[in-house]
C-alpha cells in the first residue's frame, strides 16, 4: 500500500503493470476523504503523455525507483476518462464507473456511509504540488501557482525491414576463340638430281593411293565458380530537426478587490 510519506517519490515516475510493462508516469495523486490515504493515482500515457488515466493504488507498491499495480497496462489505458482538474475531486459517479472498470466493489476498502454531508461530496482529494490551497486552515495564508511544462522525447521505433536475397540467373556470354583446321594443298617438284633416285624407285607403271588425315579444332566452353564480392547490410543513423506541437496548461491567480472600482489583477 501506497503512504502519504511516499507521495513525493511517486508523482514524476514511472507506472509499470502487474506484469512489469510500463505505463506511463504519475502525474497526480488522489486522496481518500475519509482515511486521509492515498487511493487514487492519474498516469499519463501516449506517446509524449497526453492522455491521462486512472488507476487505483491501494494495492500498489513501491519497487525501486518506481510504482507497480496490480493491473494489466490495457486495462489502465481503457479506464473510463475523469477530468483530472474538475475541482480536485472525483465525484461517486466517477469513482463507481472506475471501480467497476477495475472489478472493484464499491464498499471493499471500509467507506463510510452515513455521518458525512452528503453523498454526492464522497470524493478523492487530489494530493499534488500544484493544488494545496491552505487559506482558511490558519497554516499558511499563501496560495500556490503551478504550470505544465512540455517535455519532448523520443522514441525508437521500427519503420521497415531491408534484408538480402541472393538467386541465380542465367545471361547468354559470347567471346571469340580461334580454331584451326587442316586443309588439303597438293605440291608438286620437277625431278632434280637431288630427287632422282627417290622418283625411280618402286615399279614403274602402276596404280596407288595415298591417304592423309586431316584435323580441326573445335571450341570447348566449361564454367568455373569463383567468388567476386562480398555483399553485405549496414544501417547509417541520419539526425533530422523535427518541431512538435502541444498544449501546456497554467494556473493563473486572481486577486479580486473590495474598492469602489472593484479592480482585478492577474499574475
Amino acid at each position: 500500500m501506497i503512504t502519504r510519506e511516499q507521495i513525493p517519490a511517486v508523482l514524476d515516475h514511472q507506472v509499470y503493470d502487474a506484469e512489469g510493462k510500463k505505463i506511463g508516469e504519475a502525474a497526480h495523486i488522489f486522496l481518500d476523504d475519509v482515511t486521509g490515504e492515498p487511493e487514487w493515482a492519474s498516469v499519463r500515457t501516449g506517446l509524449f503523455g497526453t492522455s491521462e488515466t486512472f488507476v487505483p493504488i491501494h494495492d500498489a507498491a513501491m519497487v525501486e525507483d518506481h510504482i507497480e499495480v496490480p493491473y494489466s497496462k490495457d486495462q489502465v489505458k481503457d479506464a473510463p476518462h475523469v477530468d483530472v482538474d474538475k475541482g480536485g475531486h472525483l465525484s461517486e459517479q466517477e469513482e463507481r464507473r472506475l471501480y467497476q472498470h477495475y472489478g472493484i466493489d464499491w464498499g471493499g476498502y471500509g467507506r463510510e456511509t452515513t455521518g458525512r454531508a452528503g453523498t454526492e461530496e464522497r470524493g478523492r482529494a487530489r494530493a499534488d504540488a500544484g493544488t494545496r490551497e491552505t487559506g482558511g486552515t490558519g497554516r499558511d495564508d499563501a496560495m500556490t501557482r503551478s504550470e505544465e511544462e512540455m517535455r519532448v522525447g523520443v522514441e525508437r521505433r521500427p519503420t521497415g525491414k531491408a534484408r538480402l536475397r541472393k538467386y541465380v540467373v542465367t545471361e547468354e556470354v559470347q567471346k571469340t576463340v580461334p580454331v584451326r583446321h587442316e586443309e588439303v594443298r597438293v605440291e608438286r617438284e620437277p625431278i632434280t638430281e637431288e630427287n632422282v633416285d627417290e622418283a625411280m624407285r618402286g615399279p614403274e607403271i602402276t596404280e596407288a593411293e595415298h591417304e592423309v588425315t586431316l584435323h580441326e579444332e573445335q571450341p570447348v566452353v566449361e564454367t568455373e565458380v569463383r567468388p567476386v564480392e562480398r555483399v553485405r547490410l549496414t544501417t547509417d543513423e541520419r539526425t533530422e530537426e523535427e518541431t512538435v506541437q502541444g498544449e501546456v496548461r497554467k494556473e493563473r491567480i486572481e486577486e479580486e478587490g473590495t474598492t469602489k472600482d472593484d479592480k482585478r489583477r492577474r499574475r
